[in-house]
């Protein structure tokens, strides 16, 4: 569905319109009559340069520096793909197996397409909604911006914007400490009896990124994340092979795809199995990402979509059905972990090396990505959007803003490895809202579809269940957290 593109009435509705008014009424006061009744996008002379290159929330007002500097809209469709691809498929994606270990094959298969079908549902919705304002002349930039306008300024400013910007900037911390953790891997690999410990690799990590977050807009990251896809089908590949020649060797485990823990053990690892797969698919910036398209930009985001859930579909099912079919109820957290038993890889060493480097790698472009709403709040507090992006008042604030985030981003994942648990949690009060309820809000609230309609009942059941499944979801994370609370120390080595 589309929103009714804006322009003058027809001819034939004019007449139709005549017949019933007056047919003695002047024809230029019918088209003035129309013309009141009709919302009609301002016109373009009237807007700025600006505005012209980048779109606002409100025309009476100059972008920030944040939205004029960070999301420079230059893209095309292509390079919105690329961000979309990198946001949504990252190296959580290994864990997809372990989440069919928790469900059995019929309930996984089925909660696996489920949440691809929902989500894609969600950002074509959310991308109608952009669209629509977009072509009523009130551009929306960032997701703070969609609930300020469609819900209400208290909902931008003091639901929303945090909301998003904890949920991404946790993104960050853990995809930290993943780079770390997959360099501690590649190491041992090469020296199984090394003394350097996780915290020193997620340093590592953390160094280098120090000089990749200096990447100036979310547009300039489109051949990182265009390489990012690259990678992305080749670790997925390289994942999928591997399990595939281990399950068909004589060092296979024996596979039992019986369904793990029982009473209330079951009922809490079902929920968790579902809360990994939805944030596996989670997104979270997509008004962001729209909002790199170069004007106009209507069906531009559909193409995208298009592309990133093509790659959704082909790595997911790939990993998942072949790490589940491989090693049964003892996959582990990240398949990655069974190609090694007792230290000794099941695979060529070579080859596991390949596929860890692939993953590092790619993991350092969803830190790029997830960082840039950060990025957007910090030009927009130190930032001056009079003087050139790339002048000296600028790019110094830029450099030690941007760095310190970083600094503070790798500190807390060398000091908190078991910073994944907090972050399922985060994810429930987090990744669901923005994926899954706020893009039904969002078009219910906007297009006001019929309440005997399919859509507006569709829409509502979404939003119904997954506050169900957040709030069950968030119960999950911190009974986990208690539980594995014993085995908490600060600079962990695990």
């Amino acid at each position: 569905m589309t929103p009714m593109a804006l322009a003058l009435p027809s001819p034939y509705y004019i007449s139709h319109r005549c017949w019933n008014l007056s047919l003695s009424l002047p024809l230029t006061r019918i088209l003035e009559r129309e013309r009141e009744m009709s919302t009609v996008a301002p016109n373009s002379e009237d807007r700025s340069q600006v505005d012209k290159e980048n779109g606002a929330v409100d025309h009476t007002k100059e972008l920030d520096a944040g939205t004029l500097f960070v999301l420079k809209s230059r893209g095309s469709w292509l390079h919105c793909g690329y961000h979309m691809t990198t946001a949504i498929v990252a190296p959580a994606l290994l864990s997809i197996p372990y989440a069919l270990g928790l469900l059995g094959w019929v309930g996984g298969v089925i909660s696996l397409i489920a949440a691809g079908l929902i989500t894609f549902y969600s950002y074509n919705l959310l991308s109608i909604v952009l669209e629509h304002y977009a072509q009523l002349g009130r551009r929306q930039l960032r997701f703070r911006d969609m609930a300020h306008d469609i819900l209400g300024p208290g909902w931008g400013r003091y639901f929303v914007g945090p909301l998003q910007l904890g949920i991404c900037y946790g993104a960050v911390i853990a995809c930290t400490l993943l780079g770390g953790q997959s360099l501690k891997f590649i190491y041992l690999l090469s020296r199984p009896s090394g003394s350097m410990q996780l915290y020193h690799f997620v340093i590592i990590f953390g160094a280098m990124m120090l000089v990749l977050a200096q990447m100036p807009s979310f547009h300039s990251l489109r051949h990182i994340n265009l390489v990012s896809i690259i990678l992305i089908l080749a670790y997925c590949a390289c994942t999928t092979a591997a399990a595939i020649y281990i399950g068909n060797s004589k060092k296979a485990p024996p596979k039992n795809y019986s369904i793990t823990g029982v009473g209330v053990n079951r009922i809490f690892g079902a929920i968790n199995a579902i809360s990994i797969i939805a944030t596996t698919y989670g997104n979270g910036i997509i008004p962001e990402i729209q909002a790199t398209l170069v004007p106009p930009v209507t069906g531009k985001m559909f193409k995208g979509l298009l592309l990133c859930y093509a790659i959704v579909i082909s790595t997911y099912f790939s990993v998942g059905i072949s790490g589940y079919w491989a090693f049964g109820d003892q996959v582990q957290q990240s398949v990655l972990q069974n190609f090694m038993v007792d230290g000794k890889p099941l695979v060529p060493k070579w080859f596991l090396l390949m596929t860890n480097v692939f993953t590092f790698l790619q993991v350092s472009a969803v830190v790029l990505v997830y960082l840039q709403p950060t990025n957007i709040v910090l030009e927009n507090k130190f930032g001056n959007p009079k003087k050139d992006q790339f002048s000296i008042h600028n790019v110094v604030p830029r450099l030690i803003s941007r760095s310190l985030t970083i600094v503070i981003a790798t500190t807390l994942a060398a000091m908190l490895p078991f910073f994944g648990d907090i972050m399922a949690l985060f994810g429930a009060f987090g990744c669901i809202p923005l994926d899954f309820i706020l893009p039904m809000v969002f078009y219910n609230v906007t297009f006001k579809p019929s309440k005997k309609s399919l859509i507006f009942w569709g829409n509502t059941m979404i939003a119904i269940v997954s506050t169900a499944l957040a709030l069950v979801g968030a119960v999950a994370s911190v009974r986990q957290i208690i539980i594995d609370a014993k085995t908490y120390r600060l600079f962990a080595n695990v």
